[in-house]
């Protein structure tokens, strides 16, 4: 049998067309099964949470919107509007700090601070910078963004700071400023 030559092609033509159109939409298919959504596990708005150990207030946090992702399989909790904390010490002495965005990192014990970050302790000491990270179970702040730290001393401005919750140790680097020292020269 022998088939015109116009007819193989025109056979050949709408089977490629239709595995063609078969193929896309299959493939369109595939990728909406490996498409996970990024949703959060639970979303709160105007939270006031207090941590306490032993019966003791050892912070409070409050922000305007939470958005929890435990859900994950390296979990974290999302602050997008930012975050209004305050620490308190044994002596229950207060640092406040205030960020417009936060990120908590459930497994590391990390807190990425960013946006306007300013922390501020009871006796005055107070450290501007755009982001900061703070360590929970060392109770550790650091960054290597620049800062602007203001205390009974003068104003200092650095690049690269890290300090205790307390301010009681703290080492920069790349500092610049003005400000009064009990060391003689």
């Amino acid at each position: 049998m022998n088939l015109p030559k116009r007819y193989i092609i025109a056979v050949v033509t709408v089977f490629t067309v239709a595995l063609f159109f078969g193929c896309e939409s299959n493939f369109k298919e595939v990728q909406k099964i490996n498409f996970s959504e990024f949703v959060p596990g639970s979303d709160a708005d105007t939270v006031n949470i207090k941590y306490t150990d032993s019966g003791l207030i050892t912070g409070v946090l409050k922000s305007p919107k939470m958005l929890d992702y435990s859900n994950l399989d390296f979990p974290f909790t999302e602050f997008p509007k930012g975050i209004d904390v305050t620490l308190y010490d044994k002596k229950q002495k207060r640092t406040f700090i205030v960020s417009n965005y936060a990120v908590s990192y459930k497994l590391t014990g990390i807190i990425d601070l960013q946006g306007k970050v300013k922390i501020t302790s009871e006796t005055g000491q107070m450290l501007e910078t755009e982001q900061l990270y703070f360590d929970q179970k060392n109770e550790w702040f650091y960054t290597e963004r620049k800062f602007k730290l203001t205390d009974a001393k003068g104003i200092s401005y650095g690049q690269g700071i890290d300090f205790s919750k307390d301010f009681k140790v703290i080492n920069s680097q790349r500092v610049s400023g003005e400000f009064e020292s009990d060391e003689k020269l």
